[in-house]
């Protein structure tokens, strides 16, 4: 089972989405949640490990039984790397050591655009879309609007919600500040973007996974 399948109880799952019903309510926003294990395959993460480990485990094996001999050293790394790599790919959360700050957050981002079109949010009348992005690997979360939000709304203050999810999720709390940070855009949709007569739920309540 994927982590981002029972990252949140059942409990947890229903609040979210009375939160999001409830939020939809005042305005023509259209909000949705998506959470994924991880944003990239981080394949350059997965190799770097692999050399490093199956190097530091060729080292001391080469210390212990061939007296550092290089002979034996570069055998063993070059055997030793496909156990290693493979451990990498089974386990992912050994590549974040390997992975810098900045190509994180570039790949949450990616990530979150491309779920932006493929879930259709931009398919919304207004388009008023917003989308709460969580990846589970590099514990980042990117908030996404559609260009009518932009109009009201600037990514720096959809940044800020993003960053009271991530704090909650840091904090083992991810459902409560999902919702805080779910509530807090909503009284800004409502504000900049009131429901209107005969407005209706353009997309699906439901955290959406992959």
């Amino acid at each position: 089972m994927k982590k981002s399948t029972a990252f949140f109880t059942e409990d947890e799952k229903n609040k979210i989405e009375k939160t999001v019903h409830a939020v939809e309510c005042c305005t023509i926003g259209e909000v949705a949640v998506m959470i994924v294990d991880s944003s990239d395959e981080y394949r350059e993460a997965t190799m770097l490990g692999g050399i490093f480990l199956s190097a530091l485990a060729a080292f001391a094996l080469a210390e212990m039984l061939f007296d550092a001999s290089i002979t034996f050293f570069i055998p063993l790394c070059i055997l030793l790397f496909f156990p290693f790599k493979m451990l990498f790919t089974l386990i992912p959360k050994l590549k974040i050591s390997f992975i810098g700050r900045i190509r994180k957050e570039e790949a949450v981002r990616q990530r979150a655009v491309r779920a932006f079109f493929e879930k259709g949010l931009y398919k919304t009348k207004a388009n008023t879309g917003v989308l709460f992005f969580l990846s589970l690997l590099e514990r980042k979360v990117w908030v996404l609007a559609d260009k009518g939000i932009y109009e009201k709304i600037d990514q720096e203050t959809l940044n800020g919600f993003a960053q009271t999810v991530s704090q909650g999720v840091k904090d083992n709390r991810a459902g409560e500040a999902l919702c805080t940070a779910i509530k807090g855009a909503g009284d800004l949709l409502a504000k900049h973007f009131p429901i209107v007569h005969g407005d209706t739920d353009e997309l699906s309540n439901k955290i959406m996974t992959e």
